[in-house]
Order: structure tokens, then C-alpha cells, then sequence
């Protein structure tokens, strides 16, 4: 067991090396209790060896027509990011939910299974105010949708997203939180759908990663919600994924632009 220890952290070693700076966008409620929140940046270094990127729930098809047009296109703008952060030394997790079946022979999903599990500390009490959206009805914006809500229509990540060798593939927040304790990992880039249900309720997300001490980022510009504008607030959906993306600023995560994380990469590299 020792010796297949040592292999697997020598696999996944850190070293000191290059670090970001990053230019981080929180919120803030200067007044405790008076529900006026302000926007804020804040600058902050991260070792590139410290952090990882995972991929929520990118999948080939959704069962509503809108989320799988727009997933579409964010895959397709994710994809040379992604590129970039793995060359750069990123761990790159692949994490489309209720696919693992197809990813039994992955090297990326069989590595995971070498990882020694970590016990992850007990959750920290974080509390929040109700989602500002209305998603009750399963947020499908398409007309018309031929299938019914949370039919699963899925069978793997986006096709436009690449898997490496050297990544891994998992869906379970056991072993994505294990394989960050093995490297030493304490930041987690987050980055996929839908920013009201799966990034922030995933085991492997948003919600629970933070419960369990993990420093979370949000990829503003690369997640959508599902929302639809027929519901509360009554606004347009790019608005309504705007305001659930204040919200994870406000109560869970600071957000960061896939530009702007890009030219950290870039720099960091120089």
C-alpha cells in the first residue's frame, strides 16, 4: 500500500513554480443587515501548482433545447482555455454528472481509482438567502420543449472539450476532494452549468468544495442558469443567470472572467 502511495503522489506531485495573480469580483454588504451589496475586486496570487479547473456538468445534450444550444457555444469558448490552464499545470476534472459509464476505460477516470482517499473535514456553516430566481418549473426558456423536465438526455461531456491524458474524470466530491488533498491543491476553478442547480449543488461544486475548505472561483462568462423569464423575477434569462451569479459572489465564491484568467495564465508562464 506505501509503495503504490509513493507511485501515485509522484504522479501527482506539486512543486513550487509559476503563480497568478488574479483579479477576483466579490460582493460585499458594507452595512451588515442592510441588504445593499457592493461589487468588489480583489487581487489575489495563487500558485499555479495550488489550483485545479472542473468542468460541471458540460454534457452533449440537454433535455431542454435552449441549455443545450448554449452549452454548445460555451464549450466550444471554454475549450482553449481549458487547453491553456492544463499546459500551464492545472489539474484539468471532468465532471458530467451521470456519465461514468462511459468513461470505464478513460485513463483520466481510471487514475482516480489509484487516488488514497481523504476524509474531508466537517462542513463549515455557511448560510444564504434564497435564490433570486424562480427555477421551480425546471427553467427551460424553449418553447415547446419536446422532453419532459429532467429527462436524462445526456450520455457525455461536450465533445468540443478534450480529455487528456493526465486529467481525471470523476462526478463524485469524495474523490475530486481527495485528489486535491494529494497534490496539495486549495483553489478550484469552477466552470459549466447550470450556475442555480449543478454548479452550486454538485457535490464536487461550488456549495460543498466551500463547506469543506476549499477556495472556490467562479468562470463567470462560462456558465449559464436555467432560468426562465416567464418565472420571478420576470427578466430576461441572460439577466437571470447574472443575478444568480451575484449571488454565488455574495454568499459562496468570488468570480473571475475566462479572459482574465487566461492573461493570469499567460503571465504566470513569462
Amino acid at each position: 500500500m506505501l509503495i503504490r502511495y509513493l507511485a501515485v503522489m509522484a504522479c501527482f506531485g506539486v512543486a513550487a513554480g509559476p503563480v497568478m495573480r488574479l483579479a477576483l469580483r466579490t460582493r460585499v454588504e458594507v452595512f451588515k443587515g442592510s441588504g445593499e451589496w457592493q461589487e468588489v475586486g480583489v487581487e489575489r496570487d495563487v500558485p499555479v501548482a495550488h489550483a485545479a479547473l472542473i468542468i460541471c456538468d458540460m454534457w452533449d445534450k440537454h433535455w431542454c433545447l435552449g441549455a443545450t444550444g448554449r452549452v454548445d457555444a460555451i464549450a466550444h469558448r471554454a475549450a482553449p482555455v481549458i487547453d491553456l490552464a492544463r499546459q500551464r499545470g492545472i489539474l484539468i476534472i471532468h465532471a458530467p454528472s451521470d456519465t461514468m459509464s462511459y468513461y470505464n476505460s478513460e485513463p483520466a477516470r481510471l487514475r482516480v481509482f489509484e487516488i488514497p482517499k481523504a476524509e474531508p473535514p466537517p462542513g463549515l456553516a455557511i448560510s444564504e438567502s434564497p435564490l433570486p430566481i424562480d427555477d421551480s418549473d425546471g427553467g427551460c426558456d424553449t418553447p415547446d420543449n419536446p422532453m419532459k423536465v429532467n429527462t436524462k438526455a445526456w450520455t457525455r461531456e461536450h465533445p468540443a472539450i478534450r480529455i487528456a491524458p493526465m486529467d481525471l474524470v470523476s462526478d463524485d466530491g469524495g474523490e475530486v476532494y481527495s485528489a486535491l488533498k494529494l497534490r496539495g491543491i486549495d483553489t478550484l476553478f469552477v466552470m459549466g452549468v447550470h450556475t442555480n442547480m449543478c454548479i452550486l449543488n454538485r457535490s464536487f461544486a461550488i456549495r460543498q468544495m466551500t463547506k469543506w475548505g476549499i477556495r472556490c472561483i467562479l468562470i463567470r462568462d462560462l456558465t449559464d442558469s436555467m432560468y426562465n423569464p416567464a418565472k420571478r423575477p420576470f427578466v430576461p434569462h441572460d439577466e437571470g443567470t447574472r443575478l444568480v451569479v451575484e449571488h454565488i459572489e455574495k454568499y459562496w465564491a468570488p468570480s473571475i472572467t475566462s479572459d482574465q484568467l487566461a492573461r493570469a495564465l499567460e503571465a504566470s508562464g513569462s
